[in-house]
């Protein structure tokens, strides 16, 4: 069960948190780990607005992957750059938090074009993320969250 949030007049619109989830350049993946410790990992991301799908990529092992073919559920939050207030020097910050299910993308094809689609985010130019999908897309292991639950929070720093 998703609890409601407490502060709801600090809630974001569904409008303002896809834009946060479009924008963001990072979020935190948190799963549940070893021996039940929570477990976060700082993920590049790429979302899909219509499908409210988060896409990762990354290695076929590790903690991570440990972590979720163990326990499949998880979230996400991601958190925009903030503003200044009136005076400057306390700041708005908006954050997202999603809550969802975690499972491997088994579609090669879908795996490299999600492969392509963060490449595009966070290289350059996009001659340097065809590059970089030639070299490791069809080795990539790719990792989408089906959101269950998306939640926004403004939050005024003071």
């Amino acid at each position: 069960m998703i609890r409601k949030m407490r502060r709801f007049k600090q809630a974001l619109t569904a409008e303002a948190c896809e834009a946060i989830l479009l924008n963001a350049k990072r979020g935190v993946l948190a799963v549940l780990g070893d021996d039940d410790y929570p477990y976060t990992v700082p993920m590049n991301y790429v979302y899909d607005p219509k499908a409210q799908v988060i896409y990762f990529h990354g290695a076929h092992e590790g903690h991570k992957i440990d972590a979720i073919a163990k326990h499949p559920k998880v979230s996400f939050c991601v958190m925009d750059q903030g503003t200044p207030d009136e005076d400057g020097w306390f700041q708005y910050v908006n954050s997202v938090v999603v809550f969802g299910t975690i499972a491997p993308v088994e579609d090669r094809e879908k795996s490299i074009d999600i492969t392509r689609e963060i490449a595009e985010k966070y290289y350059p130019d996009q001659e340097s993320a065809a590059r970089e999908v030639k070299k490791d897309g069809a080795r990539a292991l790719c990792l989408a969250i089906k959101a269950a639950h998306i939640t926004g929070k403004r939050v005024h720093e003071k």
